[in-house]
């Protein structure tokens, strides 16, 4: 009944949105599912979905024991493709407009201390690894953002990166001395592995073995560093401290938000609530 439907938005989302691969299918197997729950009930034509419909669906994401994060996910798909039914007038109403969102535990993401990164950035590194390191935490990128960063968006006189983040959008990020000095000693070593394994890739960061870097291999990576400082860290977690650090030291919100690409400044704004507990921890540690 929906497959139709459903395969034209993701083309729509592919094509005229510009969104990730992975984010489409992310968008492909919450529909797909909907889909799925939707014919069991009976339902043939799409006109008869009501919000009742939808509201048992979610239900029976609950009673399958979804996290109100992935419920929170698969109501923002379904959302979005009913608007989509809507603005292309498949459907005369909209039975998505009112689904209530759950509510969801306001977590801080972890943060390290500018002590905790200088720690990681001084402890012994291959030049890829320093290079991974310093470019993570100078441009808080995103971990795809950094595997698929090619050479020529990279310019080590300007000091700057052009990046190429979530729906495709381009943004510039400028990038400190140490950075660049990282990059410059990284390039000796990645000339040597284009010319062993006569490579004419465009990415920036390649292997050992001549291949691309990936999104598991930085995983993997920055988890085994937070064992060198006692904690459970991520890519996440360094894009995480490099916005908190720019607003400890006087950065302007604005700015942060343009750095890391987000679309909309509140979800910058979670960055301040992180710099305000940790100069809450601070006061309180020192005034015991």
């Amino acid at each position: 009944m929906l497959i139709h439907y459903i395969a034209g938005y993701l083309e729509y989302l592919e094509i005229e949105r510009g969104l990730a691969k992975n984010t489409v299918l992310a968008y492909r197997s919450d529909l797909y599912s909907l889909s799925e729950f939707l014919v069991k009930t009976g339902l043939k034509n799409i006109s008869d979905i009501s919000r009742l419909h939808l509201n048992m669906y979610i239900k029976n994401l609950y009673d399958k024991k979804y996290t109100p994060v992935s419920i929170t996910r698969e109501i923002a798909s379904i959302k979005g493709f009913f608007k989509w039914l809507s603005i292309n007038e498949i459907i005369k109403h909209n039975p998505a407009l009112a689904i209530e969102q759950p509510k969801l535990p306001k977590r801080l993401p972890k943060v390290l201390s500018m002590k905790e990164i200088n720690e990681l950035l001084d402890s012994s590194l291959t030049k890829l690894q320093k290079a991974v390191l310093e470019l993570l935490y100078a441009a808080g990128l995103r971990v795809s953002e950094l595997s698929n960063i090619q050479l020529n968006n990279i310019d080590l006189n300007a000091k700057y990166i052009r990046v190429l983040g979530k729906g495709s959008k381009e943004r510039i990020v400028p990038i400190g001395k140490k950075a660049c000095l990282a990059l410059k000693d990284y390039y000796e070593e990645r000339n040597f592995l284009i010319k062993k394994y006569n490579l004419k890739t465009k990415y920036c960061f390649i292997k050992e073995n001549g291949k691309k870097l990936n999104r598991q291999d930085v995983y993997v990576f920055i988890n085994s560093l937070g064992e060198k400082i006692d904690k459970d860290i991520s890519p996440h977690t360094i894009r995480h401290s490099f916005a908190t650090h720019l607003l400890e030291n006087g950065a302007d919100l604005r700015v942060v938000q343009e750095l890391l690409g987000h679309s909309d400044v509140s979800t910058t704004q979670l960055y301040t609530h992180i710099s305000k507990k940790r100069l809450k921890d601070i006061y309180f540690s020192i005034n015991k």
